[in-house]
């Protein structure tokens, strides 16, 4: 398993264009990384598509992460997080403008293998983390972050001030980092 400090490491390396590091970089992340995109975009081919963009963006914007004190896969998956987010946006768009067609109805959605793996190595211990916080704020960091709600939508949702939301969510997402950090 890589460190810290590899990703660090690697991500430098890419910035620098080095494709070597950028290739470690991907070996070490993807799998996490495609867990992610898979439970966002619920669709197994539309989350390896999201994937490859993912990289892309990562190449692209490597110089952008600074050792700052957070993680670089933090900085990666939130990446991640919004592709995949702008790519549901535009799914609800366009289906909004026509009907579906019978190929989304009938898609498999089923998790394979490698993102099994990754959501039995995480998900208990996500679980027993958000249970943590209150009921509200817990639902707020799950529509957020795992079904792709607006800020704004949420702030509605719940009948509070957008301001008011980003501070819910911020807090919230410091207090599951403590959280799975013990």
């Amino acid at each position: 398993m890589a460190t810290r400090d590899d990703l660090e490491r690697w991500l430098a390396g890419a910035a620098l264009g080095d494709r070597a590091a950028f290739g470690q970089l991907y070996d070490a992340t993807s799998g996490k990384l495609f867990g992610l995109s898979l439970r966002v975009l619920g669709n197994r081919a539309e989350a390896e598509d999201a994937l490859q963009d993912i990289y892309v963006k990562i190449w692209r914007n490597a110089d952008r992460y600074r050792v700052n004190g957070l993680s670089p896969i933090t900085w990666m998956a939130t990446v991640a997080r919004n592709h995949c987010i702008d790519r549901l946006r535009k799914r609800r768009a366009e289906a909004g403008r026509r009907e579906m067609p019978a190929d989304d109805l009938l898609r498999d959605i089923a998790p394979g293998p490698e993102a099994n793996a990754v959501a039995r190595g995480e998900a208990r211990a996500i679980v027993d983390c958000l249970a943590e916080l209150e009921d509200q704020k817990s639902e707020a960091v799950r529509r957020a972050y795992l079904e792709g709600e607006t800020y704004a939508d949420l702030a509605a949702r719940f009948d509070i001030p957008l301001n008011t939301m980003r501070t819910w969510l911020r807090r919230s997402l410091i207090a599951l980092r403590e959280c799975l950090s013990r």
